[in-house]
């Protein structure tokens, strides 16, 4: 049956995400970074099309709002959430600046910009890195497996051993939780 097939492809690559040294030293590496942004007054702030920008919104809520703990909120955005600047954006300028533009405008040295795409090539996503390292901003990006154009723009770039946009986006979506929970207890346990 098809749903059996899903599930297992999901639970294999899950499994070997579970066994690969280096994508668990780059996870504590991001929580680190993010935690350090905090430490620093700075804030997280997220991109991503689609399904991404999707996770991005939903991962900024983890932060912003709570997760496991009732605490202060941190401060964290998803860049694409303003609808009138995405569009006016796209509109005067070009779509490939939604993010950078956001970024230049409210980005700063102290903040932290998750940057998500399972291609790595999302032109869009690419240019916020670009803005983001240009203001000094740390970066971390989460992308597929292929080699691509986010790797020379990110502090931390965690390449999920997969090609399947749904099966990559889990797994992105399963080390976003890893992260906001860790770096949650970390601030306020």
């Amino acid at each position: 049956m098809e749903i059996r097939r899903q599930i297992e492809e999901s639970v294999a690559l899950k499994q070997e995400v579970l066994h690969d040294k280096d994508l668990m030293d780059k996870l504590q590496q991001c929580i680190g970074l993010i935690l350090e942004t905090y430490e620093k007054g700075g804030k997280v702030l997220f991109c991503g099309n689609g399904g991404s920008a999707a996770d991005a919104q939903h991962l900024a809520a983890e932060l912003s709002g709570r997760f496991y703990i009732d605490r202060p909120p941190l401060n964290a955005e998803a860049l694409h959430v303003n609808s009138s600047f995405v569009t006016a954006t796209a509109n005067d300028h070009a779509f490939e600046k939604i993010f950078s533009r956001m970024i230049e405008a409210v980005g700063h040295k102290n903040d932290c910009l998750v940057a998500l795409s399972t291609s790595g090539r999302s032109e869009n996503v690419i240019r916020a890195l670009e803005a983001a390292r240009k203001l000094g901003l740390r970066t971390i990006g989460l992308t597929g497996e292929k080699k691509n154009p986010m790797s020379g723009l990110c502090d931390v770039l965690i390449r999920v051993p997969s090609k399947d946009t749904a099966r990559i986006q889990e797994v992105h979506m399963l080390f976003g939780h890893i992260i906001c929970e860790n770096v949650e207890k970390l601030l306020f346990s």
